[in-house]
């Protein structure tokens, strides 16, 4: 407990400021999310406060972050147009997935996860962030410009006659849960279907705008209506705030920027009474649990989104663990990754439980709370706090904000997030794949592989692909490696040959070095060198000091080796031979069945005694 205290004054200062810049990155977070801007500072309340005090990393301070954001987006709007756009009755579901993602967290800390999240490649998490400054960046043109796609009726109309048959399909799937023999009693469906008001088919109508216009390719698709139906005070006051957030950080980065744009674009609306488009509102009051979680929990609700929750968590614990880096490297510490892990658990399924949207370790308010004075677990708990007391006493000031500054704060998040340092490296990575005549990087190959699946398709799928092809990848590249620096070569070619050697073996004992793993990645080139063996070879000698490991495919394929050479009455020698090869070449008896334990030497003077002694010429 002393210490918790002992920095309290820097703690205080930073913990204090990493809120305040905190609070408009929460706020527009809840609004990219579809949740709204109370989700968003519940969120950062939160995870905030809880993630610091059961984390294990001292300074850091966790929240609603773009990559959490723009996964919960998917999720939330998935959720939403499966229960007819009716967002309180989606509700429950969705923070019960946030809840389950947050649940995950806890058991990859529990089960020591932590350790292995930095095993990621690069080409992946750097196409992955550049998709989530392009998604948040194509989704935030639409409502800079003043433009929602739900409420322009004629968007809306065009989608009257898809509404009409999902009304219709809804009223089937009702009567075949009742029994009806609907081919027998088309009366009742068109009872239930005269019963379908305008205002039925209209809201219905614009859920399927909503859908269609959401994500990035959504986004993308509606451009043309938002250019033709620009409001431009929307547009300016997001490009005023664009404007202070880049200027204000040339006269000094004392005070966060995206503060001062939200103070100033906000103060101008309100103040010269301007007729803009204010947030949802924001309510008063201490935050209250959502306890219909529980009371209307249905696991087959929940089925189809455990993987998507385990994107969450896993996206959660990658983000998080990497901030947990930077801030070490600041303070020179070493933070607990498990430990963190499950501290970032306990703060996102609270946040679930209360409404708040999922969050991981924001490396922003990390760097400025270090940067403010922050030492110890109670800078992030502080900061918790502030957030709590910004909400209940600048609730209804903070209801006034107006949509189109929050746009601009997330159009800068936008493009901030994105991996410079990774587009930058396209051009000077090594060519090191071909296809055809055309050679190009196999990590830029990654990056960009992910970033369009990620921006267009699929942000869970996405990591997925990119994990499977790096690993191949990087497996086809020490294969060929191993292949490369493998090889078979007579004794008389041998360099640093030791002793005088009987000229008469010089040519009957073969060296065949293997210099790596041997695994399945490498099996082809390794059978190969079999071949190149000579049918008057008398001794094969295995030199095996570099190989450190082996699976079964590689093991199998010497073996297979190892039996060809003994049918032609060669002789096997190992040099060198390590403990994992030696362990797997036990269990199925390569020793001593093939090779016995006397043919085992640890360097290759030792080995060529023993060939001249044992007269091997005869």
């Amino acid at each position: 407990m002393k210490h918790f205290f002992s920095n309290l004054k820097g703690d205080a200062f930073g913990g204090i400021t990493a809120g305040i810049v905190a609070l408009p990155l929460a706020l527009a977070f809840g609004v990219s999310s579809g949740l709204g801007p109370t989700a968003g500072l519940y969120g950062a309340i939160f995870i905030s406060f809880f993630a610091a005090l059961f984390g294990g990393t001292n300074t850091q301070i966790s929240g609603p972050t773009a990559p959490m954001t723009a996964v919960s987006m998917v999720v939330i709007a998935t959720i939403i147009a499966a229960n007819d756009g009716d967002i309180d009755k989606a509700l429950p579901v969705i923070l019960t997935v946030f809840l389950l993602a947050g649940f995950m967290q806890i058991g990859f800390g529990v089960i020591g996860l932590g350790k292995y999240i930095r095993y990621i490649p690069y080409p992946v998490v750097s196409g992955f962030m550049t998709a989530i400054g392009v998604i948040i960046l194509l989704t935030q043109i639409s409502p800079s410009l003043g433009y929602y796609p739900k409420e322009d009726k004629a968007y809306v109309e065009t989608f009257k006659p898809q509404a009409e048959e999902v009304i219709l399909e809804n009223i089937l799937k009702e009567e075949a849960g009742e029994g009806i023999l609907v081919l027998e009693n088309f009366k009742e469906t068109i009872r239930r279907a005269q019963q379908s008001t305008a205002a039925d088919i209209y809201k219905e109508s614009q859920t399927l705008a909503g859908k269609e216009a959401s994500g990035a390719l959504g986004a993308l698709k509606i451009l043309p209506k938002a250019l033709q139906n620009i409001n431009w005070l929307e547009l300016l006051l997001a490009l005023g705030t664009i404007f202070i957030i880049y200027g204000f950080k040339r006269i000094t980065k004392a005070v966060p920027s995206t503060l001062v744009a939200l103070l100033v674009m906000s103060g101008i609306a309100v103040g010269f009474g301007l007729n803009y488009r204010p947030i949802e509102a924001i309510p008063s009051g201490l935050p209250m649990p959502n306890l219909e979680i529980f009371s209307s929990f249905n696991l087959s609700s929940i089925t189809p989104y455990i993987f998507t929750a385990l994107t969450l968590a896993l996206l959660g614990a990658i983000d998080s663990l990497l901030t947990s880096v930077v801030a070490d490297n600041m303070t020179k510490t070493k933070h607990k990754p498990n430990k963190e892990l499950v501290g970032q658990g306990i703060g996102n399924s609270i946040a679930a439980v209360f409404g708040g949207i999922p969050g991981a370790g924001a490396t922003i308010r990390t760097v400025v709370n270090i940067s403010s004075g922050g030492k110890t677990k109670l800078s992030g708990m502080i900061a918790g706090v502030m957030l709590l007391i910004i909400l209940l006493g600048l609730g209804p000031i903070a209801s006034r904000i107006p949509a189109a500054v929050l746009a601009g704060i997330l159009i800068t998040v936008g493009i901030g997030v994105m991996d410079y340092k990774g587009l930058k490296a396209i051009g000077s990575l090594p060519k090191d794949i071909s296809l055809g005549p055309i050679k190009f990087s196999s990590e830029v190959l990654i990056m960009l592989i992910v970033l369009g699946l990620s921006t267009f398709w699929n942000l869970v799928y996405a990591v997925g692909i990119g994990l499977i092809i790096a690993s191949l990848l990087f497996m086809k590249k020490i294969g060929d490696l191993t292949g490369k620096r493998s090889k078979v070569k007579p004794l008389n070619v041998e360099n640093n040959l030791p002793g005088e050697f009987p000229a008469s073996l010089q040519d009957k004992v073969f060296i065949k070095h293997i210099k790596g793993p041997l695994f399945f990645g490498s099996t082809s080139d390794f059978q190969q060198l079999a071949a190149q063996i000579p049918e008057t070879a008398l001794v094969v000698i295995f030199r095996l000091g570099r190989m450190q490991y082996m699976d079964q495919s590689g093991l199998y394929a010497l073996e297979d080796m190892l039996l060809e050479l003994s049918h032609k009455n060669i002789q096997i020698l190992f040099v060198g031979l390590l403990k994992q090869p030696r362990y797997m070449m036990e269990r199925i008896d390569i020793i001593p069945d093939l090779v016995p334990v006397d043919h085992l030497f640890n360097d290759l003077n030792n080995c060529l005694k023993w060939v001249k002694q044992n007269e091997l010429t005869s």
